[in-house]
C-alpha cells in the first residue's frame, strides 16, 4: 500500500509544549522542531473519516514504550490537530530466512496495515543510487 500523501504545517506552540512536558522528552524542546516545519502523514493510504498521523518524538523512558504523534483531519482553516502520547504498536515482522525482524513504527491501534507494508514512492526513489537530479 502507498503512503497518505497529505501534508500539515505544524502547530508550533502547542507541540513544543507537548514535548517539554512528556515524559522522556527532549531536554530542549527547540532543538528537534522548526517553526516553519511541515509534517508528512505516514500512514497508508486511508479515507477522510481516518486521522492523519505524523511522527514527533519517542519517549526516552525505560519502562514504557511509546511516542508523541501529532494528529489532524481537515484542511485548511478547517483542520483540527492533536498531539498525544501513544503506545508503540506491538507488531513484528520476522523474516524467517534472513532472522530479522521489522517492527512497527507507527502506534497501537492505528489503522491498517502496518508501517511495514506500507511503501514511500517518492522516499524510494530518493534513497536511489540514481537519486533525483537537482537543477
Amino acid at each position: 500500500m502507498l503512503q497518505c500523501t497529505a501534508v500539515t504545517d505544524v502547530p508550533y506552540a502547542e507541540a513544543l509544549l507537548a514535548l517539554a512536558t512528556m515524559e522522556g522528552g527532549p531536554q530542549h524542546a527547540p532543538d528537534v522542531l522548526a517553526p516553519d516545519e511541515f509534517l508528512l502523514c505516514e500512514l497508508g493510504e486511508h479515507d477522510e473519516s481516518t486521522e492523519h498521523a505524523a511522527y514527533l518524538w519517542a519517549a526516552r523512558t525505560p519502562e514504557v514504550d511509546q511516542d508523541l504523534w501529532l494528529l489532524w483531519t481537515g484542511t485548511g482553516a478547517h483542520r483540527v490537530y492533536r498531539l498525544a502520547v501513544l503506545p508503540v504498536c506491538p507488531a513484528r515482522l520476522r523474516h524467517l530466512a534472513t532472522r530479522t525482524i521489522t517492527p512497527c513504527a507507527y502506534f497501537d491501534h492505528h489503522p491498517a496495515p502496518h508501517s511495514f507494508h506500507v511503501t514511500d514512492p517518492l522516499g524510494d526513489l530518493i534513497a536511489s543510487p540514481g537519486g533525483i537530479d537537482e537543477p
